[in-house]
């Protein structure tokens, strides 16, 4: 085991994909260049060759509709969208072609595809380069969708979403392209639609428990949040969902059954958004375990903005965590709790 940084982990697993199995290729923008994808594809065009490494044109439409043929041809492409923003561009052959085809043919053929989308936000880059779509592509069946918050995880989960039959949304966020973690050093797959417990509950019974449940950046700052809450008195258990297409119902469900309370932390809008869907799931599924609503935290229904002064107040943080978590944990009085 090392220790390798979130970006270098992913340049790892296209590396160990692309020398162990002849269908595996990329194709997006800015392949060849050093700087373009934040070092996590650096130098694989000189070691795999630009046959295998491809550098398009800004095409979003059609790279992505190329990959889409060849997959169904028997080949396991990595399209790199290096902005998620553009890839608006290449939603038909997404959501028409890629999610469709193996149910138009009654699963007899499978587009076997991974498209890569960045998230590329702060630096004060504006509300038509930072923004975080998944909960977007959470609507279309066919398609599966994951969104990685540690380095173990980029390398595991890219390996996975490679192996799968089905097109999968490969989400990583470059505000994580710094942090540091234990990667195995072998080719491993982190099973998608599984969640992981990152900080267990310890005194649930306590009546001062809550769940964070994290999703992709949020995950991180869950795990800090859990920390700062100690200090208050409660007792967080932190969940990275990890996989938002499908997500770890059982996971959740089961946390919450010792909790009572759940706070989801999305990097997307908050209307329509993945905050919203798990938030609905609980009160669903979970509804008689819980003792206070369903907090959510999220980025407000607007665009990002530009200055950074506004960035600071416009992306949520550690600490917009723990006041959900108090919230919940504390109701105002007269805010009744949701059980009886």
């Amino acid at each position: 085991m090392r220790q390798l940084s979130y970006a270098q982990a992913i340049r790892e697993a296209h590396a160990q994909l692309l020398a162990s199995d002849p269908r595996v290729f990329i194709a997006g923008q800015g392949l060849w260049s050093p700087w373009y994808a934040g070092g996590s594809l650096d130098n694989l065009d000189q070691e795999f060759g630009r046959e295998r490494v491809l550098d398009s044109p800004v095409s979003e439409n059609a790279v992505t509709g190329m990959c889409v043929g060849a997959a169904l041809a028997g080949m396991r492409p990595i399209v790199f969208h290096p902005r998620m923003d553009f890839m608006l561009l290449a939603c038909d052959p997404i959501i028409n072609q890629a999610a469709n085809w193996s149910y138009l043919f009654s699963g007899r053929v499978t587009v076997p595809m991974v498209i890569r989308a960045v998230i590329n936000r702060g630096g004060e880059q504006g509300a038509q380069h930072s923004q975080a779509l998944h909960a977007m592509f959470m609507h279309i069946p066919g398609l599966k969708i994951v969104m990685p918050s540690t380095p173990s995880d980029a390398k595991g989960l890219l390996v996975a979403a490679v192996q799968d039959p089905n097109p999968v949304l490969y989400i990583d966020d470059r505000w994580l392209y710094s942090a540091t973690g234990n990667v195995a050093p072998e080719l491993y797959a982190t099973p998608l639609g599984k969640a992981a417990v990152r900080r267990a509950s310890r005194f649930a019974e306590c009546g001062n428990a809550v769940t964070l449940i994290g999703i992709s950046t949020m995950a991180q700052h869950a795990i800090e949040a859990a920390e700062l809450l100690t200090e208050q008195g409660v007792d967080a258990e932190v969940i990275d969902l990890r996989s938002l297409k499908p997500w770890d119902r059982d996971c959740v469900l089961s946390s919450i059954r010792k909790t009572g309370r759940a706070v989801v932390c999305d990097p997307g809008w908050r209307t329509a958004g993945a905050a919203a869907e798990i938030a609905a799931s609980i009160m669903e599924d979970g509804f008689h375990d819980l003792v206070s609503p369903v907090e959510r935290v999220t980025l407000p229904d607007a665009p990002a903005p530009v200055a950074s002064t506004e960035e600071r107040a416009y992306y949520a943080d550690a600490r917009a965590i723990v006041d959900a978590a108090l919230r919940a944990v504390r109701p105002q009085a007269g805010r009744k709790g949701v059980a009886a």
